[in-house]
Parts: structure tokens; C-alpha cells; sequence
């Protein structure tokens, strides 16, 4: 007899080991897994399509650019290297074809921009290395590069136009004269930098027959070095804008501070000297930074405290990387928190270990002069085809906020004075408001050791300000020597 099954529970069938409930829920399970693993594979695809996007729109020139990139000699074989031009249409360098197609490069002002727009020939320096990918690159009518390439001939590759002045960069030149330094002038408002010059220098169009001798153990002229973006200098009393700076943001009553400076200032075993030995007499904070006055800065040092001063310092771009998209040296800035009566009084001067770049100084000169905010500094104005088509434009940005608008209105004003009635008093009673600070900086123990230094900026309505840093090693006292080379760049913008 067979035994009824209609009121029999079917025990659950067992698929993949795991058992099957009533719903099925298994199957949902496994469906959820597939899902997972297809959402996962889709994600993977799409990031690995937006990151090849985003490799050949922002990162492939930086690629392409590169020195070691050997794609580069191929664009060589196709075109001829473009020219590069200073804001106003003057030509830097250009590529000189001979009828045998030989191409020399020439760079019609020699050593005036040798560091700057650099060379390409023995590597690659200065704008010829940044700008290497553009200049290789030919954006002439389409019809004319495939007639070009059929016949075999070369296309003319884009010219970069800088934002150089030919004639501010001739003055700054000439303003360092025979002592080895450099220069650095921008606007504050955009930040396109208008002159850079370094000394020692060296023609960019001899530099392959000169190449044994300039690269050489034995030259210590350094003269490859462009000494405005890389040049570590210690900063002098250039650097007192930063000590007065922090002093006002630790006492708000600032303006009642006083001292009285006999020409030195003696504490534990270290003794400050006012350059020179000068007596100052009776000091409140303004005539204090007016006249340079070391004594009363190394009072002010032994007043701060040391954690807040680096804090402040690292706000100003000392120890960290600057807004420039090329070389540097990055400036440095130290001082513990338990560190010596003399490390403090030395470094409240600018002497101690600071060290910092003309770049440095002009970018922090700059954001006083615009406000507090400061502008990425920049070279490039625009590319364009050899017939003068524009291909790319560079526009000002804004790196971002180095001082309260007030703290800035405070040391343009200390600024000023510098010039009204201080150290820097060369510059008064011009066509234009000038504000800076001077600086001796001293570099070894020997007598008249000393880099002069100016930073500042000046001011008229008709024209967009301008900001600079003059260093002139081993010139002295930045009022003698550095003061003048701002005075002759400053008369030549505002004459014209």
C-alpha cells in the first residue's frame, strides 16, 4: 500500500551546500553578489577612464615636458622651436634656420636674460626647459603642417610670449652693475613678474663652446645658478618685517612700546650692534623699524614668544613651498621653543639661520603692497602660432591670504616711513609713493661682510603698482647700494 504523501513536508533541497528556506532567499543572495561584483568592475572601468582623461588633459605635458622624455627629440625632427617673446612683442630667443637647415638657437639680448629664459643647448634651463613642450609644439592651419609633413619640411613651432618688460629687465641689469646679486620685480595685483636677473651670469649663445670651463670643479662662480629663485641668502633686516609683525599680533598695544638704544644692546654673553654703532636714542616700534634699529629688534625678539613667531613665519611661506611653478630653493626658518637668549636676539635681526630667496621677500612685499592677499606669481602671458594666433592664455590667480587687510595697512604704513624718514630716504620725493625696508645682512665674521638688501613696492595712481627684492652680495649697507638699484628700476616704470 502506498503511503499518502499529500500532507507530507518536503524537507528543503540543499543547493551549493546551503539550504533554500521558503522564499528563496538564496537566489536574492546570490543575485546581490553578482550585482556587487558587476557595480565593482563598472567603478574600476569609469576611474580608469577618468583618470586616463584627466592624465591627457592636466598631467601628459608634465610627462612630455620632462627632461628625460625622449619623445621630445622626435618633436625636434618636425619642428622648428619657436620663439620666445617678452610682453611686449621684443624677441628673447629664437631659432635661426641656415640654407643648409642647420638651426641655431640666438638669444638677441645675451646674458641680459640669460637665467630667466635660460638655454637649449647642453640640456634645457629657464623658460626653454618649462616652455619645452609648446615651443616643440606647431599650431599653424592644419593645411599647412599636412602639406608640410607630405613635403618632409618642418613646422614652425609656437612662440611663447612672457610677461618680461625688456625695459625693466635692461634696468634691473644695469642696476646690479659689476657686483654679482639679483633682482626680482612682479605687480602685486596679478602677479606676473615683469624682471628677474641674476649675477654671475653667462651668454646663452656661447654656452656649448663654454660648457667644460662654466661646468667645472674648479669654477666657483656658480653662474648656472639663477640667484632670484634660488639664491639662499640670510635676510638682514629685511627680516624685521616679520618680527614687527608678530610683535603687533602678540600686543595690541603696540604702539606704546619704547626704547632707548645706545648703539648696542648686551644680554647674558651676546651683544647686538646697531649697524655701524649708530645711536638712535629714544624708540617707540615705528621709528624702531624706520631706522633699522638692532638693539630695539633684539629687545623685541627676547619679548615674543618663540612658538607663535615660527607659527607666524610658516604663515609667511618660510619653511614651506611656494606658489611659483618653477624652480626654487625653499627659504627656512627656525627657532625652538626653548632656544637661546643669543639664537633669539640673532634671528629678531635676520642674521641666526634664516635663510631665504629674493623670490620670498618680493612674494611677501607683494601680498603687503596688495591688501594681504598675495597673487601666484607667474611668467607665461600667453602662446600662440608663428602667425600670432593665440593657442593658450595664462590668467592671474589668487594664492590665497598672508595678512589681515589691517596688519597690511599697518606695514605699508611702516613701510612708508622706512622711506619718509628712515633708511630707505633715497626714495622720497619721486613721482611715485615708494614703502620698502632696507637690510644689511652679514654672512661671515670679516669686516664689511655683508649682503645689501632692499624689499618694497611703489605706488602711483595712473600706473598698476610694483613690487621688487634687490640683494648685492657683499655690497654693505642696503641703503648705500641696494636702495639705488630700486630707485633706477622704479624711475624706469614710472617715466614711461
Amino acid at each position: 500500500m502506498k503511503k499518502d504523501r499529500g500532507n507530507t513536508k518536503r524537507r528543503p533541497r540543499r543547493e551549493n551546500g546551503r539550504k533554500q528556506d521558503s522564499t528563496g532567499s538564496w537566489k536574492n543572495s546570490k543575485n546581490r553578489e553578482l550585482v556587487v561584483v558587476t557595480y565593482l568592475f563598472v567603478a574600476l572601468f569609469v576611474a580608469l577612464i577618468g583618470y586616463f582623461v584627466y592624465f591627457e588633459a592636466v598631467k601628459s605635458e608634465v610627462f612630455i615636458n620632462s627632461s628625460y622624455n625622449k619623445r621630445q627629440d622626435l618633436f625636434a625632427k618636425t619642428v622648428v622651436r619657436g620663439e620666445i617673446l617678452d610682453r611686449n612683442g621684443e624677441v628673447l630667443a629664437k631659432t635661426v634656420v641656415g640654407e643648409d637647415g642647420t638651426e641655431t638657437r640666438k638669444y638677441p639680448y645675451g646674458k641680459i636674460f640669460a637665467h630667466v629664459v635660460g638655454y637649449a643647448t647642453n640640456g634645457k634651463s629657464g623658460i626653454e626647459s618649462y616652455m619645452n613642450f609648446r615651443l616643440l609644439t606647431s599650431h599653424a592651419f592644419i593645411l599647412e603642417r599636412l602639406g608640410n609633413e607630405f613635403k618632409g619640411e618642418k613646422n614652425t613651432g609656437d612662440n611663447v610670449v612672457t610677461t618680461l618688460d625688456l625695459d625693466l629687465q635692461q634696468t634691473a641689469y644695469d642696476a646690479l652693475g659689476s657686483h654679482n646679486g639679483a633682482v626680482i620685480v612682479l605687480e602685486p595685483s596679478t602677479g606676473k613678474i615683469l624682471a628677474m636677473v641674476s649675477k654671475p651670469d653667462y651668454d646663452p649663445n656661447t654656452i656649448a663652446e663654454k660648457w667644460d670651463s662654466i661646468t667645472s670643479p674648479d669654477n666657483t662662480e656658480s653662474v648656472l645658478l639663477n640667484r632670484a629663485t634660488q639664491g639662499l641668502y640670510p635676510p638682514g633686516s629685511t627680516f624685521k618685517i616679520f618680527t614687527t609683525l608678530e610683535y603687533i599680533r602678540e600686543n595690541s598695544d603696540y604702539t606704546s612700546y619704547r626704547f632707548t638704544c645706545d648703539g648696542e644692546l648686551e644680554k647674558e654673553d651676546t651683544v647686538i650692534h646697531c649697524y655701524n654703532n649708530d645711536v638712535h636714542g629714544e624708540e617707540d616700534l615705528l621709528s624702531s623699524f624706520s631706522n633699522s634699529c638692532n638693539s630695539s629688534y633684539a629687545n623685541l625678539g627676547l619679548m615674543l614668544n618663540p612658538v607663535k613667531f615660527t607659527d607666524t613665519c610658516d604663515s609667511l611661506l618660510f619653511n614651506q613651498k611656494l606658489p611659483y611653478a618653477y624652480g626654487y630653493k625653499q627659504s627656512s626658518f627656525s627657532l625652538e621653543k626653548d632656544a637661546s637668549t643669543h639664537d633669539i636676539m640673532e634671528t629678531a635681526i635676520g642674521q641666526g639661520e634664516t635663510l631665504v630667496t629674493p623670490l620670498h621677500m618680493a612674494l611677501v612685499v607683494s601680498a603687503i603692497a596688495n591688501d594681504g592677499v598675495l597673487m601666484k606669481p607667474y611668467l607665461i602671458d600667453h602662446t600662440e602660432n608663428y602667425e600670432g594666433k593665440t593657442v593658450k592664455e595664462y590668467s592671474p590667480s589668487e594664492y590665497g591670504t598672508l595678512l589681515k587687510k589691517e596688519e597690511a595697512e599697518t606695514m605699508q604704513n611702516f613701510m612708508q616711513t622706512v622711506v619718509q624718514e628712515g633708511t630707505g630716504r633715497k626714495l622720497k620725493g619721486q613721482s611715485y609713493t615708494a614703502a620698502g625696508k632696507t637690510g644689511s645682512a652679514e654672512y661671515s665674521d670679516a669686516d664689511d661682510s655683508s649682503h645689501a638688501w632692499f624689499v618694497g613696492y611703489a605706488h602711483r595712481e595712473d600706473k598698476t603698482d610694483i613690487a621688487l627684492a634687490v640683494v648685492v652680495e657683499g655690497a654693505g649697507a642696503g641703503s648705500t647700494y641696494a636702495v639705488p638699484a630700486a630707485k633706477q628700476i622704479f624711475d624706469a616704470y614710472y617715466s614711461r
